[in-house]
C-alpha cells in the first residue's frame, strides 16, 4: 500500500468490511453472491469489484479470514510474558492454520500475485492478518523498546509468519516442520535481542 496515498486506511478498512460481511454470510451456510456481500458490508458492487477480481477470489479469502487466529484467543490472562514465547505461540497457530487450510493459502497467494501483475496500482491486494497478531505479541517490549526500533522489528517478524514463510521454509529450503520451527524460535530470539540492543 502506498504510504503516500491520503485514502490508505479507508481502503483497508472497506476490504476488511467486505471480507467480514462475506464470513458473516458465509456462516450462515451458504454461498453468497457478490451483490449480496456488497450490499452486507454496505459498498456498491463496483466497489467489491476494486478490491476484488471475482467473487471466488472474495470467497476464498473470507473462508481464510474466518480461520485465522485472533491476538484475544492467543494472549488470553495465561499467556507468557516473554516475547520470544509469545511470537512462537503466533506462529504455532498461523502454522495450524495453514495447515488446515494449505491449498487455499496457495490459491489465494497465486491470484493475489497474479493480480500485483494484472493490476499494479490497485491496493491493497491482501488483507493484513499477521501484524496485529505481531503487535500483541510484543506488546511487553513497548515500555523498553523506541517506537521506531519496535517498528523495525514488527517489520523483520512479518518475514517469518505467514504463508510466505511457510512456502520458503516447505517449498525453497525443503524443511520440514520441527527443523522450520526452530530456525523460526532461533530468528524470533536473535530478532528481539538485537532491538532490545
Amino acid at each position: 500500500m502506498d504510504a503516500n496515498d491520503p485514502r490508505a486506511n479507508q481502503k483497508r478498512r472497506t476490504r476488511r468490511e467486505l471480507l467480514r460481511a462475506a464470513a458473516r454470510l458465509i456462516s450462515q451456510g451458504r454461498k453468497p453472491s457478490l451483490e449480496e456481500i456488497a450490499e452486507e458490508a454496505l459498498v456498491s458492487r463496483a466497489t467489491a469489484y476494486r478490491y476484488f477480481p471475482d467473487l471466488d477470489a472474495l470467497l476464498l479469502e473470507a473462508t481464510l479470514d474466518i480461520a485465522a487466529p485472533e491476538p484475544d484467543a492467543l494472549f488470553g490472562p495465561d499467556a507468557p510474558a516473554d516475547p520470544v514465547d509469545r511470537l512462537v505461540r503466533v506462529d504455532a497457530a498461523f502454522e495450524a492454520m495453514m495447515a488446515e487450510n494449505e491449498p487455499a493459502l496457495r490459491l489465494m497467494l497465486a491470484k493475489s500475485l497474479e493480480r500485483s501483475v494484472s493490476a499494479p496500482d490497485e491496493t491493497p491486494k491482501r488483507q493484513n492478518r499477521r501484524t496485529p497478531l505481531i503487535e500483541a505479541a510484543l506488546a511487553p517490549l513497548a515500555r523498553d523498546v523506541p517506537p521506531e526500533r519496535l517498528g523495525r522489528l514488527k517489520a523483520a517478524l512479518a518475514l517469518l509468519v505467514g504463508t510466505e514463510s511457510f512456502i520458503v521454509f516447505s517449498d525453497v529450503l525443503g524443511l520440514d516442520e520441527s527443523e522450520a520451527r526452530a530456525v523460526k524460535a532461533w530468528a524470533f530470539a536473535a530478532l528481539v535481542e538485537a532491538a532490545r540492543r
